[in-house]
């Protein structure tokens, strides 16, 4: 069993910078080279991943590469995202996940549905 924990999120005037935290708990073996991802979601809108991390890769939408960072840190067992230059349109409740194996992509982009342990969500809100 894998339980996520988010923290970070607030409110930042647009070209801010937020770093998002999540602790991963867990009561069995967990491989670090297991896909840890960041998701989002606004209101009315799906759920869309944003950044994700495993087996010595990284994956980021293309609407915040060179903006947001993902980072991992197996001694502290926490996974990060860096979120600057922060526009309106990042505003969501953004959700850690996970999933044991590799990363992979449909279609070009994180799915939902592939990842079986998620976090609560920490809201991330950005004004203009």
């Amino acid at each position: 069993q894998v339980h996520l924990v988010e923290s970070g999120g607030g409110s930042v005037q647009a070209g801010g910078s937020l770093r998002l935290s999540c602790v991963v708990s867990r009561y069995t073996y967990w491989n670090w080279n297991n896909c840890m991802a960041w998701f989002r979601q606004a209101p009315g809108k799906e759920r869309e991943g944003v950044a994700a991390i495993g087996g010595g890769t990284t994956y980021y939408l293309d609407s915040v590469k060179a903006r947001f960072t993902i980072s991992r840190d197996s001694a502290k067992n926490t996974v990060s995202l860096q979120m600057n230059s922060l526009k309106p349109e990042d505003t969501a409740m953004y959700y850690c996940a996970a999933v044991a194996r590799w990363c992979t992509l449909t279609a070009g982009r994180l799915k939902p549905g592939e990842f079986d342990y998620w976090g609560q969500g920490t809201q991330v809100t950005v004004s203009s």
